[in-house]
């Protein structure tokens, strides 16, 4: 009897530390993206490493649009985004994890266009200057960007897309002059399409990144172990190792 109260215990005690963790893939080269049909790139490989030793399981739900996936991780469907910026804002219903990464937000041109815009220094340069201005439909570019919003959309100028696939075309196109996002990713597109872009010298936001955790679906352990994870797997150098490897901080 005591031996089955023993095997008792140490079930639910597996089961109190289960960590499993949904989340919905996104198609984001060089952060992620399918190859050969299996899930690689930056963010998958340090999140499937941070979470392994963090003795947690990613569990992979249906690939949505990322105005459905904000939705869902909002609904408590999702457990866990990617690539976060911690605002004010999203810890009413998240809490994040230490940064896992950088990223910048950059501004592009084509070359044929960028002598226009070489000196603007602000959002409020690129309004004065009628810019006709893409940015992604979803997502935090920091508190300038969110403060131009109702300036640059006032302008009649301001267009917005869903992928960078999609917003380098409209670019292409005309439909805009100068198109922001995350710098890594939009160099990536944009060599894969063959188009060359020329990059702003106003750089309009810069930070580390967080994993953000849906606060009703997940607990402050769960969140403490990634966070001890993060930080033994930086000292070791092993996140370093990877970020190396795509060239990024």
């Amino acid at each position: 009897m005591k031996s089955l109260f023993a095997v008792f215990l140490c079930v639910f005690a597996l089961q109190a530390n289960a960590c499993t963790l949904r989340v919905s893939p996104e198609d984001w080269p060089p952060y992620m993206y399918r190859s050969g049909g299996k899930l690689t790139g930056i963010d998958y490989e340090l999140i499937t490493a941070i979470l392994a030793h963090a003795r947690c399981r990613l569990k992979l739900e249906e690939e949505v649009p990322p105005a459905r996936r904000q939705m869902l991780f909002q609904q408590g469907r999702l457990d866990i985004m990617l690539a976060a910026s911690d605002t004010p804002e999203r810890r009413g219903f998240a809490r994040f994890s230490l940064p896992y990464r950088s990223e910048t937000v950059g501004l592009f041109a084509l070359s044929g266009k960028l002598a226009r815009y070489r000196n603007a220094d602000s959002f409020g340069a690129l309004v004065a200057l009628n810019t006709p201005l893409l940015t992604p439909r979803v997502g935090f570019y920091g508190p300038d960007y969110e403060r131009a919003v109702p300036a640059l959309t006032a302008n009649g100028k301001h267009s917005t897309f869903t992928t960078f696939e999609q917003g380098i075309r409209m670019l292409q196109a005309g439909r805009g002059d100068v198109i922001m996002g995350d710098a890594v990713a939009l160099r990536h597109v944009a060599l894969r399409m063959g188009v060359r872009l020329e990059a702003l010298p106003f750089v309009p936001f810069r930070a580390p990144v967080h994993m953000m955790l849906n606060a009703a679906s997940t607990t402050r352990e769960q969140l403490a172990r990634i966070n001890q994870a993060i930080t033994q797997l930086e000292q070791n150098g092993s996140l370093g190792v990877i970020r190396a490897r795509y060239g990024v901080n």
